[in-house]
């Protein structure tokens, strides 16, 4: 089931389980998910599960309504998104994500190097650029990054909006090869993204790069989570959590895996990972309270 669709209660359902995604894009995302849930289900039938479903909603709001009407089992997302669902719908952590070999990453500021900016205090008054409101690289890491470093944040209308100094003035990009394109032809004074990003041609050009500096990163934190529901039944979660760690050694769980938004492999949740979920919570915090 695709799209604002409602299935039945997964609680009333017992033997469905259904998958979760916050999304824009609800065709792709579909296909993305689909062959794990396949692959996943099957490997579920001694608690129960005999059938999988797919929810996709719009934004976190929904997707927390989902959990706690119990509409939804489990859920895959990025670290900041993840954090809002434990904030908002007692969404529990499963396992880490690792995508594409990679299960921590941070965020990087960056400017022009001909722009005289080389630390964050260089930024009181100027305009940087985010990705969107959800992004856990490009907009929750960094801005709670700032205002830690006691720095008031100002969305701003346009590139040409006037800053309040010291304050430091935000607008969102919407992708990250926006974000490299306005600081580039000097849009803005600085933007952010990921150490992926910043490595990746197709988000940030080589042609770019090469004039832009580093002023600062986050520290690392979870690429991505799974999580499910509060109240889902215990064997189903342990079972669930069980099948998804042994996935990576299963060659049946290749391609679905690849699908699967590039992962490789899913991994316990260990201490220090979730000492970072913990202080990712309370940046999150501040940006809901203090930037939203």
């Amino acid at each position: 089931m695709v799209g604002g669709a409602i299935p039945a209660r997964a609680g009333d359902d017992a033997h469905v389980l259904v998958l979760g995604r916050i999304s824009d894009d609800p065709k792709a995302h579909y296909e993305q998910l689909k062959p794990l849930l396949d692959y996943v289900v099957p490997r579920m039938a001694d608690v129960g599960v005999r059938e999988g479903r797919i929810l996709m909603a719009k934004d976190s709001q929904q997707m927390a309504s989902y959990l706690r009407r119990g509409r939804v089992d489990w859920v895959t997302e990025t670290a900041g998104t993840a954090t809002l669902l434990t904030q908002r719908a007692d969404a529990r952590p499963l396992l880490l994500t690792e995508r594409d070999g990679t299960s921590q990453y941070h965020s990087i500021f960056f400017a022009r190097r001909d722009s005289g900016i080389r630390t964050l205090d260089d930024l009181r008054g100027r305009r940087v650029a985010f990705q969107r409101p959800s992004s856990t690289s490009a907009y929750f890491a960094p801005a709670a990054e700032l205002l830690q470093r006691g720095f008031s944040l100002e969305i701003l209308l346009s590139p040409n909006d006037r800053i309040a100094a010291p304050a430091v003035g935000y607008l969102f990009a919407r992708s990250e090869l926006n974000i490299s394109t306005w600081v580039h032809k000097r849009l803005v004074d600085a933007g952010v993204m990921s150490n992926l990003d910043w490595g990746n041609p197709r988000r940030m050009p080589e042609a770019f790069r090469q004039d832009l500096v580093v002023i600062a990163q986050t520290d690392d934190y979870p690429r991505a989570l799974e999580l499910v529901r509060s109240d889902l039944d215990p064997r189903v979660r342990a079972r669930l959590r069980q099948v998804l760690i042994d996935a990576a050694a299963d060659p049946a769980a290749g391609a679905a895996l690849r699908q699967f938004f590039g992962t490789t492999r899913f991994l316990p949740i260990d201490e220090a990972s979730r000492t970072r979920l913990e202080q990712m919570a309370g940046g999150i915090g501040r940006v809901r309270m203090e930037v939203e």
